[in-house]
């Protein structure tokens, strides 16, 4: 009977002991304001913290898919066969379009396959020239890279395979030669010593990791090997596009197996091309950025444990304020727990004070910076909870030591405090 008096009395008191928490804090706005600074600091800082670094992981992603749809790339190796100096110390051989025809016709699963090579040149266009890089490919290029236009059309199989004099140019040319308004489908371009046709602007893909996109000028494979690279055969790259995401591994292993065996490498020897899996670059980058979030994320938690200090040496102040008003408490029959409870929820009530301040602080500087740094913003529940629940965890912390010295006064002596 006793117990279940108690659990039915213990509502009440917990609820009186909240009102009683409320009206102090009202009562000293101004010192609890001061008292949950350093929580509200430390909430905001973490939670913005792990915002902007989870914005930075999303962009990092989104740069990475930009390139391509489920893409491999395949590079020659930057190393020489051979001792250093040795006579036979040479490159490795370049790829051929043979490369690319077997690579489309023995590995399954391959939506795109497009070599490329990069030459730099200036381009010119009435009074303005820029100098940037030429890509060199095939129609297929534009599947593989994701690319889309804004204007006129990509060059077919047909002209590329005919090394026609048509480029398509990238939003960053397009701006800086023709001014940001004029649109240059149809006009000619001169590319070093001779003319191309604009026949497409491909629409904006912005920075990434790897540097602009936009600048950028593609021509058919043919007309840059014959015009600008002086080689009608050799290749510098091979992109490959996967049709499905889950066969990304097998086309890989795949695609090492069948190069290696037109290189005629023996089995103890090195490849020397690299297949570069735009997945794994992502995932380099998204755990650089994940890395630098959880420390920074850390060092912003130092200031919750500050602002916990801070609320135990004022709640230190106030139980030595309030000494002659816990000695009447005890004296007319309040249980010491009773006493303990209230101060206790009142640091509690202090605490989550603090962490309500910090998300709504963290949510208005994360919308803020994620805007000026050009990041995306997303609310992540989750570690809004989690602060919020560490928070006021502090209150319990360092509220319960304040709370026990004031359950503990000798109702005499409290009431003899002046």
């Amino acid at each position: 009977m006793n117990q279940s008096v108690m659990q039915e009395g213990s509502a009440p008191m917990l609820w009186s002991s909240f009102l009683l928490a409320v009206r102090e804090v009202r009562r000293n706005i101004l010192r609890s304001f001061l008292t949950v600074l350093g929580i509200v600091i430390g909430v905001s800082a973490v939670i913005t913290m792990v915002t902007l670094g989870n914005g930075a992981t999303e962009s990092v992603r989104q740069q990475v898919e930009s390139l391509g749809s489920n893409l491999l790339m395949l590079r020659q190796a930057r190393f020489r066969r051979g001792p250093p100096g040795s006579a036979g110390s040479s490159g490795p051989p370049p790829f051929r379009m043979d490369d690319v025809e077997a690579i489309r016709a023995r590995i399954l699963g391959i939506a795109a396959v497009a070599p490329e090579i990069e030459v730099g040149a200036t381009l010119v266009a009435y009074s303005r020239n820029w100098t940037t890089e030429v890509v060199g490919t095939t129609s297929d290029y534009f599947i593989a890279a994701n690319w889309e236009l804004s204007a006129g059309r990509f060059f077919n199989e047909q002209e590329a395979r005919l090394g026609s004099t048509l480029c398509v140019i990238g939003e960053t040319i397009r701006s800086e030669l023709f001014g940001s308004e004029y649109m240059p489908v149809g006009d000619v371009l001169r590319v070093k010593n001779f003319s191309c046709e604009i026949i497409g602007v491909l629409k904006s893909k912005g920075q990434s990791a790897m540097g602009d996109q936009d600048d950028k000028i593609v021509m058919p494979l043919g007309a840059v090997q014959r015009r600008l690279a002086g080689s009608r055969r050799n290749i510098s790259d091979i992109m490959i596009s996967v049709a499905n995401a889950p066969d990304i591994d097998r086309v890989k292993e795949r695609l090492t197996q069948l190069m290696r065996e037109r290189r005629r490498l023996a089995d103890k020897e090195d490849d020397d091309f690299n297949v570069l899996d735009t997945r794994q670059i992502a995932d380099a980058l998204s755990g650089t950025t994940q890395v630098l979030t959880g420390l920074l994320g850390a060092v912003a938690s130092v200031s919750l444990l500050v602002g916990g200090i801070g609320i135990m040496n004022i709640m230190l102040v106030s139980v030595t304020e309030r000494t002659r008003e816990i000695g009447i408490r005890l004296a007319i029959g309040a249980l010491e727990r009773e006493v303990l409870l209230q101060f206790l929820i009142e640091a509690v009530v202090l605490a989550a004070l603090g962490g309500l301040l910090g998300i709504l602080l963290a949510t208005i500087a994360s919308v803020v910076l994620a805007a000026l740094m050009g990041l995306p913003y997303h609310f992540d529940i989750g570690i809004n909870l989690i602060s919020f629940v560490f928070s006021a965890g502090i209150g319990v912390l360092f509220g319960y030591m304040p709370a026990r010295r004031a359950a503990r006064l000798d109702p005499i002596n409290a009431l003899r405090h002046e």
